[in-house]
């Protein structure tokens, strides 16, 4: 079977591994979907991202949806041919962190695709994948691109949960990539009221209009798109911060109303924090990192059609096309979320 293998930056590679059987407890699965992250691209791209460097060659890929081929002995609840997501968020369910319920902050994870480790966590591009029954998420019903779409939802749905009570709150996204576009449409499912959406881009603002964003503000075009929300102490309750971007926090702390919440999300490296206004105005600042039981809630809601992410998916290349995948993924002029489609 193929597999997707970067080596370095620019150097991704389509190379023939050895197929695999199940095991007790797991599954066989036939890929059909994946999507390009924004890790894949920094892999991709720089060969890393901050101190995390590439020490050896590694799959890429967590964002994946496959078919069931094959089950291991004692798997029940899954039928061969059923169409699961496939969680890549592996804890080890035995440390100080999964003990207390912080399954995300495992010290032992095993997320597909991670050059965080050494030996590195081998990623899910590929075209069978074994993977534990238990990190499958039905999904019949969908199609396997919005199948695929259950990873970078459920890290939105997360960061919701770290956000706190949404109904009739101003929630301010800043940085419309696929995270971005995606919180829009979260933060709208949790009841929030007013949603502005900040971005450098034409194109990722018309998709975060037609995700429900009520107002989108082009910070390239006007650097002082925010400045009309800060009268009277400022507007929003709540700040996603999806870009990883100095700048973007800190016009985003400036429109904050005081004892609003900012939830970070982009990876971007360390930031610049205005600790002033951050003082004076009470706010409280939270990270968000990854998600664990969230997915199996984002796979039915996109199932229950509570949250539709197909508009979003904006280019599908075949399995022999993987390079002009990534080159296009990594062009925010005209991609929000490009996949792989490997059956």
């Amino acid at each position: 079977m193929k597999a997707i293998v970067i080596h370095a930056a620019k150097d991704l590679r389509l190379e023939e591994q050895t197929a695999e059987t199940p095991g007790p407890g797991q599954v066989k699965i036939r890929m059909a979907a994946g999507g390009i992250c924004g890790s894949d691209l920094h892999y991709y791209q720089h060969g890393g991202f901050g101190a995390i460097r590439l020490r050896e060659p590694m799959v890429l890929g967590h964002e994946v949806a496959g078919h069931v081929e094959a089950l291991g002995d004692g798997v029940e609840g899954l039928a061969v041919g059923d169409l699961v997501a496939v969680s890549p968020s592996r804890p080890c369910g035995d440390c100080r962190f999964c003990n207390e319920g912080m399954h995300n902050q495992c010290l032992n994870m095993r997320f597909y695709g991670s050059a965080m480790p050494f030996p590195h966590i081998q990623g899910a591009f590929r075209e069978t994948l074994i993977a534990d029954a238990a990190q499958c998420a039905n999904a019949n019903g969908l199609t396997a691109g919005e199948a695929a779409m259950a990873e970078p939802l459920s890290v939105c749905l997360h960061a919701v949960r770290q956000a706190g009570n949404l109904v009739g709150k101003s929630v301010l996204v800043t940085g419309c990539g696929p995270i971005g576009i995606l919180a829009v449409l979260c933060a709208r499912r949790a009841g929030a009221d007013l949603i502005a959406a900040t971005d450098l881009g034409a194109f990722p603002l018309e998709m975060a209009q037609k995700a429900g964003a009520d107002q989108v503000l082009n910070t390239a075009a006007e650097p002082d798109a925010l400045t009309r929300f800060e009268s009277d102490k400022g507007t929003f309750d709540v700040q996603f911060e999806c870009s990883g971007a100095a700048p973007a926090l800190a016009a985003g702390i400036a429109a904050m109303r005081p004892g609003g919440t900012i939830v970070q999300l982009g990876l971007g490296g360390d930031m610049t924090v205005p600790m002033q206004a951050l003082t004076a105005k009470e706010l409280s600042m939270t990270g968000s990192f990854r998600f664990h039981e969230e997915f199996f809630t984002a796979v039915s809601l996109m199932r229950k059609g509570l949250i539709d992410v197909k508009p979003f998916i904006t280019q599908t290349f075949k399995l022999s096309e993987f390079e002009e995948a990534f080159e296009t993924a990594g062009d925010r002029s005209k991609a929000i979320k490009a996949q792989i489609q490997f059956a």
